[in-house]
């Protein structure tokens, strides 16, 4: 079994199409093993988002993603990392295929509607930073 950090993002919460994107997960069979409202502060992205903190486009990032609470999961199941980013499809929505989450329901590279760990390495270090491990079932 392999889990993977979700977070639903400002814009995805905005547009009231959390349950839509849940449902796909839910559909491929992906259980919710955790998940909880937060706030992200300045700390947390400068950490979440450390490989681009430096650079010039960051304060867009941190000012877009602190602009309402996030929906944070863990998901879990076999192949969960590959098989989220299949179904969200590229970073950049506008080049999205239709029938991908963010083809679907994202707007551009930052209003993409959801944030998906990229690698079993990155999912543990992601889950470890957004979730105590007393508050992930299983």
């Amino acid at each position: 079994m392999q889990r993977t950090l979700i977070l639903l993002k400002p814009d995805c919460l905005n547009k009231r199409v959390a349950g839509q994107v849940i449902s796909r997960f839910e559909e491929k069979g992906y259980g919710i093993i955790a998940s909880k409202m937060i706030q992200l502060d300045e700390p947390l992205l400068k950490e979440h988002y450390a490989h681009v903190a430096d650079l010039p486009f960051f304060p867009d990032i941190a000012s877009f993603m602190s602009s309402r609470p996030v929906l944070a999961l863990v998901l879990e199941a076999d192949g969960v990392i590959q098989g989220v980013r299949d179904l969200l499809g590229p970073t950049d929505s506008t080049v999205a295929p239709a029938g991908t989450i963010r083809g679907d329901l994202g707007t551009d590279r930052m209003m993409n509607v959801v944030h998906a760990s990229d690698s079993p390495e990155s999912a543990l270090v992601e889950i470890n930073r957004f979730f105590e491990a007393d508050q992930i079932c299983g």
